[in-house]
């Protein structure tokens, strides 16, 4: 009897410890995995997010040429779309013809200025010689050694020298407005020919950025107009990551972070990033319905606030990121 009690102590024991055991471990991983949380931060709701540019004409026009095609891949300033260059060709030349011929005009100016120039300094030559004259007169007429008739007419030639002066220096004056109301023109006419050269070059339209052509709808002699969208390209060199983390994984987060992500597209790749933003509100607010919960059937939800990680490390030729593509993102919050 006493052998069967010792036995069953022993075994309780045994099965106490045992528990014990398996309490502390538990304690232990729930520990260690309650700090690689804090430190791994993790979200399946994450998608690769990059910047789209809308290619469109600024000018009307018909379309002469298309060099790309869906999906392809361009560098910078590579020509995508020539239209038609004709018609500005020869605005472009009316143009620079309407700046020459007021140049010309301003050189007739200068030429018009000498002279009303050169008249003035005659006639004031004139008045001077009259106005000699005139004291001439007026000293001998005093004297009774000039006539009546003589003392007037010089008189009359000092007053018709005068005015011929005020004659001269308004056509100067005149001439030179003329001048500078030219140089306005020739100004007006310059920025004409500035923007028929730009409409000229906006014949040709570029690549903005490297990337890929998406959404090509422009074909070879459409009419377009100034502003219609002809296709999209999407940046190489601009893709990112947004991560929708909830908002009570945030508290962790932090710009600069190390982030490690995987894409569904390529099973078993890793890809490096670090974040770069936090959005200043969740994902609802931002929407173009936000949620209204005033109505008196609030239902409390854990929000998403969208984090901008961008990416550092894992893409190339073989592993191209695509806007739209799922992902996993980590942040390594240490």
């Amino acid at each position: 009897m006493a052998e069967e009690q010792n036995g069953n102590s022993r075994k309780k024991k045994k099965a106490f410890a045992i528990v014990s055991v398996i309490v502390v471990i538990c304690l232990i991983a729930t520990y260690f995995y309650s700090s690689y949380r804090k430190t791994h931060i993790s979200t399946d709701d994450a998608f690769i997010d990059g910047n789209i540019h809308t290619i469109a004409a600024k000018i009307n026009g018909t379309v002469k040429s298309v060099n790309v095609t869906d999906n392809q891949p361009v560098k910078k300033g590579s020509l995508l779309i020539e239209l038609d260059p004709v018609d500005y060709s020869v605005r472009l030349q009316e143009a620079a013809s309407a700046v020459g011929a007021e140049r010309a005009k301003f050189s007739e100016a200068d030429t018009r200025i000498s002279a009303a120039k050169a008249t003035l300094d005659l006639q004031r030559a004139n008045f001077k010689f009259a106005e000699i004259e005139k004291n001439r007169a007026e000293n001998l007429y005093q004297k009774e050694v000039y006539s009546r008739v003589q003392y007037e007419r010089a008189m009359t030639a000092y007053e018709v020298t005068a005015a011929q002066v005020k004659g001269a220096e308004e056509q100067l004056r005149n001439t030179e407005s003329q001048k500078l109301t030219q140089s306005f023109t020739i100004d007006e006419k310059k920025a004409t020919a500035a923007m028929a050269a730009l409409n000229y070059n906006y014949t040709k339209i570029y690549a903005p950025v490297d990337g890929y052509v998406t959404k090509k709808s422009v074909q070879l002699g459409n009419q377009i107009q100034a502003g219609q969208p002809l296709m999209a390209m999407v940046g190489s060199n601009e893709i990112w990551l947004t991560a929708n983390f909830k908002e009570t994984q945030i508290e962790y987060i932090r710009p600069g972070q190390t982030v490690e992500f995987s894409v569904d597209s390529y099973p078993g790749r890793k890809f490096k990033g670090k974040v770069d933003s936090i959005m200043p509100g969740t994902g609802v607010t931002f929407s173009a319905f936000p949620a209204e919960n005033a109505t008196g059937n609030y239902v409390k939800v854990v929000q998403r606030i969208p984090v901008k990680i961008v990416v550092t490390e894992g893409m190339d030729k073989k592993h191209v990121l695509r806007i739209g593509m799922s992902a996993e993102p980590t942040v390594l919050a240490k």
